[in-house]
């Protein structure tokens, strides 16, 4: 089970903090992704983290501005979202598998119940 947190209104070029713990105990078996959706669009890819975390990758729209970590020991994934945009205004949703490298909503198996992450202009 995922649960995200940290969202919240901000205002543009702020920064926020969002975290996604699990239950579970094998929570390094899994790669964890970070995807968004805004009204009226489709759920779309953010970022995503190997297993150890050694690996990362990142939507062009967020390379730069966006870090994804983990914390194995904690059960933890984290999102540093900084200098934010109001682009960057969409429900947030950690996502894990067991397989690297997919950037697909649809090729995540488990889900969280999604943050809301508001930008102010």
């Amino acid at each position: 089970q995922l649960q995200a947190s940290g969202g919240g209104l901000v205002q543009a070029g702020g920064s926020l903090r969002l975290s996604c713990t699990a239950s579970g105990r094998t929570f390094s078996s899994y790669v964890f992704g970070w995807f968004r959706q805004a009204p009226g669009k489709e759920r779309e890819f953010v970022a995503t983290i190997s297993w150890t975390g050694d690996s990362t990758s990142y939507a062009d729209s967020v390379k730069g501005r966006f870090t994804i970590s983990r914390d194995n020991a904690k059960n933890t994934v984290s999102l540093q979202m900084n200098s934010l945009k109001s682009e960057d205004t969409a429900v947030y949703y950690c996502a894990a598998d067991m397989y690297w490298g997919a950037t697909a909503p649809g090729n995540y198996r488990y889900w969280g119940q999604g943050t809301q992450v508001t930008v102010s202009s």
